[in-house]
């Protein structure tokens, strides 16, 4: 089975793991130190605070930026359902705003409209969470512009986009949001097994995240409610989690980071051979963001209307030629969770009519143009049987 994405292990990551695994430290030590400081300088941000998971991190922001019950958080159907549970985690309710037919980002002029239409009701967000679908960037200059009309305050998800730039910058920088998101999830772009880190250019942010990933405990004299007893003494000051990486993620992630310009440019000569051998089938191909260059974590295609054959067809067909197609989402609204909450079929139509029509094929450094041939003559194969 082609996978639709796959990690990229070479002898560097593993000797970069077996270091750590021959070091004094294996849970979270200096390696998790240098991860935070490598990613932060690639990215151009001033904090970065390695986790546990992108999941993790998500919970963290949203506690650090006072996310709670009585609270309102929106994002988007299109995403993975960490990027609404955060908000359950913390007590808060949430909302979401219909997707762009052409990016498959959040659609700015449906967020306008429905700022403006709560406004006039009284219950504005507190906190919106954009997503860097497939890696490619959110306009999220105008998203920043909505932020100071409308006072809510913006986590970037940006799982499936680190190496993705806007207008010039590396998303990370933070120029436009409050909390960025990466994840380091095995399919994502750079890995550390399972992981995910949290940038911010607010060091009190960065430090109210760092303190909530372990345990809410600190060690620093200045920080304490009690009187300072010497080194060995900590105190637990808020209600934290064990959300830390180990240092045997990290060097793993720091190894990974310097191949990472690799892995963008073999996404996008992936890319460019889609477009140009699909670019004549009844499908919709996914475009490069506006404004910026996408990381191309993810190539989803979306039959047109007109196609001959319909989603779980083409699907079935493709799995059983050995090709691992994926569905990239079933809209978050629509998960049985989230109907008990109120949600329906109708609510988003936009997300609603792209989740059925959706297809990831597979792209990751490791794909070949052999096994990129035979997905592209796979997919026309069965188009043109059932036609």
């Amino acid at each position: 089975m082609i996978p639709y994405g796959r990690q990229c292990i070479d002898d560097s990551d593993v000797a970069a793991v077996e270091a750590v695994l021959r070091s004094d430290f294996l849970t979270q030590g200096p390696a998790v130190g240098r991860f935070e400081e490598e990613v932060s300088t690639y990215c151009g941000g001033a904090h970065a605070v390695a986790m546990n998971s992108a999941t993790s991190a998500l919970h963290v922001a949203c506690l650090a930026l006072g996310l709670g019950p009585g609270d309102l958080l929106w994002t988007v159907p299109n995403t993975f359902v960490a990027s609404a549970n955060c908000a359950r985690y913390c007590g808060a309710d949430v909302d979401f705003v219909d997707i762009d037919p052409a990016t498959h980002n959040m659609n700015m002029e449906a967020l306008a409209a429905k700022l403006d239409q709560a406004r006039r009701s009284g219950r504005l967000p507190k906190v919106v969470v954009p997503v860097h679908f497939a890696g490619q960037p959110c306009d999220l200059g105008a998203i920043e512009e909505l932020s100071k009309q409308y006072g809510f305050r913006v986590i970037e998800d940006a799982s499936h986009a680190i190496g993705a730039e806007y207008r010039g910058e590396k998303v990370g920088s933070g120029r436009y949001s409050d909390v960025t998101i990466f994840s380091f999830h095995p399919v994502k772009i750079i890995t550390t097994g399972e992981g995910g880190m949290a940038l911010t250019n607010d060091a009190k942010l960065a430090g109210r995240m760092r303190l909530l990933r372990t345990h809410g405990i600190t060690r620093a004299a200045d920080e304490m409610v009690g009187t300072y007893l010497g080194e060995w003494y900590y105190e637990q000051i808020d209600l934290g989690y064990n959300y830390r990486m180990t240092d045997i993620q990290a060097a793993l992630g720091c190894s990974q980071l310097r191949r990472l310009g690799g892995f963008i440019q073999r996404r996008r000569q992936i890319v460019e051979r889609y477009g140009a051998l699909l670019a004549d089938l009844p499908i919709q191909l996914p475009i490069e963001a506006k404004n910026g260059k996408g990381g191309w974590h993810l190539y989803v295609i979306c039959l047109d209307r007109k196609a001959p054959v319909g989603r779980e067809t083409l699907y079935r067909e493709m799995r059983a030629n050995g090709i691992g197609v994926n569905v990239h989402y079933f809209p978050v609204h629509l998960q049985p969770y989230y109907r008990k909450l109120g949600f329906s079929e109708g609510n988003f139509p936009v997300a609603e009519s792209y989740g059925q029509r959706c297809l990831s094929l597979p792209i990751h450094p490791g794909l070949t143009d052999e096994q990129q041939d035979k997905i592209i003559g796979t997919l026309r194969r069965v188009l043109s049987q059932n036609g």
